[in-house]
């Protein structure tokens, strides 16, 4: 069942989106040919606990990590690492959680290291721009099908792969909860009503839609080893339109 979100919870949730939104801003001032997933993990979990939130991945069915980091070919769940630093021309997702009195914020970004390649440039822009379509879709009496589909026909307008087997999700008390979005369309006539919160997360591939997963059992990539990009907000339907929680409040 989808939980509809009350005006106290969706209090909570503009703040737990704010804490990550302040990693993500952190994020971007750090990040720098050189440094490590694992110091990008630690500046992050600061920036959580300072704010009295939890981060909401450690330990979640055994992730090590505060935040994934994924790099290039990797999609989604990279676990940071003091060993993998980031070099000039990569490109890296962030996806940060933060629950804050027992709600949560989920946004995920992908970041340019240093100067990146057309292509690359391109992808990215590709998936923030699905990312919108989608966010805009996110009113009452549409439905699913209707975010899945904006996303979609951004994705082809490009020529790009989208990951099939991942895609965005109900969120709240937990940070998966239901319904699983799909990032394409499938049919999913379900209405979108006033308090859905939903983690609307387009990851769009260079190259094929397919992807694999290493042994670590966590980090997911594309099976061409192409680029992807990710990008994701946490959303809620208002009768004012899309509330996206996990941006900085003014």
């Amino acid at each position: 069942m989808i939980k509809r979100k009350s005006r106290e919870e969706i209090k909570l949730m503009r703040h737990a989106g704010h804490i990550v939104a302040l990693v993500h801003q952190k994020m971007k001032e750090v990040l720098e040919p050189g440094i490590s997933t694992k110091e990008l993990d630690e500046i992050a979990h600061k920036v959580i606990k300072e704010n009295r939130a939890i981060p909401t991945f450690l330990g979640y069915n055994g992730f090590p990590g505060c935040i994934c980091t994924s790099i290039n070919e990797q999609v989604v769940h990279g676990i940071p690492n003091e060993n993998v630093k980031v070099k000039e021309g990569d490109i890296i997702a962030i996806d940060v959680g933060a629950t804050y009195r027992g709600l949560v914020g989920d946004s995920a970004w992908s970041y340019a290291v240093g100067e990146i390649d057309a292509e690359k440039q391109r992808l990215m822009k590709a998936t923030e721009e699905s990312l919108y379509a989608g966010i805009d879709k996110m009113r009452i009496d549409n439905t699913l099908d209707d975010i899945s589909g904006a996303v979609e026909d951004v994705a082809k307008s490009y020529g790009f792969g989208i990951v099939r087997q991942y895609g965005g999700h109900g969120v709240g008390h937990e940070m998966h909860e239901e319904p699983f979005l799909f990032n394409y369309r499938v049919g999913d006539r379900t209405i979108i009503k006033q308090g859905y919160a939903i983690a609307i997360e387009p990851m769009l591939n260079l190259g094929v839609d397919e992807v694999t997963v290493a042994d670590d059992e966590w980090t997911v990539s594309t099976a061409d080893g192409k680029p992807s990009a990710h990008f994701e907000h946490t959303v809620i339907a208002t009768e004012d339109g899309p509330l996206i929680t996990t941006k900085l409040m003014e």
